[in-house]
């Protein structure tokens, strides 16, 4: 999103803050009535003279308790259709009225707020990007790009569960030999390896056609809902293995189990990457 940066001036106050670590962003993008479907979002900016007045809530954004900045998307119109109308907006989190609720601990370590706007007034230069109402549009732009950084996620997480998994084999024994010794577990193993191997060379590729500006929406969105589907079952595969220390948070495969089961909802739910690929049937 810093791409969109404009004007020149906006880029020169922002960029050095955010390197530097001075400045540390959320994102404001779901709302309690919308999450994957971003355009329905009923967040409200009202234009008043050169600002922006702001109502309504936002959910499900990480880290807002501790961020000095937002990323924020709004409803500016709603005039047109409901992708149209949409504005990226950069706010400071200590402008008067807004309001963050405490944390809400989700299942993995994932830490997430709900932010209230209760007339909260933004200058109408905190625009990102180059016009009002493009914010759905910027924002699409920089999906696929966002969907292979957690598909790289996924392969990190597959390829470290393998590991953890084969040191734990080769050390514990059960009915006189080590786990590993097991066909089933052999068996089960190479399965799991295989498949962590065609993400990674998959996702690789995508990150190419990515650099080249070449990646198409519908392989983005293929190596989303894939790559994180294949996470969940093999670190549920490789968390049996353990037993029931598997199942204690003590042991870094649990809570790589609970880390797993949102990859297939952020980013866009697995169900709309489906949706997506399908137009190009």
């Amino acid at each position: 999103l810093f791409f969109f940066l404009h004007p020149q001036a906006q880029k020169d106050h922002y960029l050095p803050r955010i390197l530097s670590g001075e400045d540390y962003w959320c994102q404001g993008y779901s709302e309690p009535g919308s999450g994957s479907d971003l355009a329905s979002l009923k967040l409200r900016a009202t234009a008043d003279g050169d600002d922006f007045i702001l109502n309504g809530s936002k959910i499900w954004t990480s880290h807002a308790h501790y961020a000095n900045k937002m990323f924020l998307l709004v409803r500016s119109d709603d005039s047109g259709k409901p992708q149209e109308g949409i504005t990226f907006l950069l706010m400071d989190m200590d402008s008067p009225g807004v309001r963050v609720e405490p944390i809400l601990f989700a299942s993995g370590s994932h830490e997430v707020n709900q932010v209230f706007f209760d007339d909260v007034r933004v200058p109408k230069s905190a625009l990102l990007g180059t016009d009002e109402g493009r914010g759905f549009v910027h924002l699409m732009e920089q999906l696929p790009q966002e969907r292979v950084i957690i598909a790289a996620g996924a392969c990190a997480a597959m390829e470290k569960a393998l590991r953890l998994t084969s040191d734990y084999v080769k050390e514990r024994k059960a009915f006189g030999k080590r786990i590993l010794d097991f066909q089933n577990t052999q068996f089960r193993l190479a399965e799991c390896l295989t498949e962590a191997r065609i993400a990674r060379v998959f996702v690789d590729d995508c990150a190419m056609r990515l650099a080249e500006g070449k990646l198409d929406d519908a392989s983005a969105s293929m190596a989303k809902w894939w790559t994180t589907q294949k996470q969940c079952e093999i670190v549920d595969a490789c968390l049996q293995f353990f037993g029931g220390y598997g199942y204690m948070m003590e042991y870094p495969i649990a809570k790589m189990f609970a880390d797993s089961r949102v990859q297939k909802i952020y980013g866009g739910s697995n169900e709309i990457m489906k949706l997506l690929i399908a137009r190009e049937i």
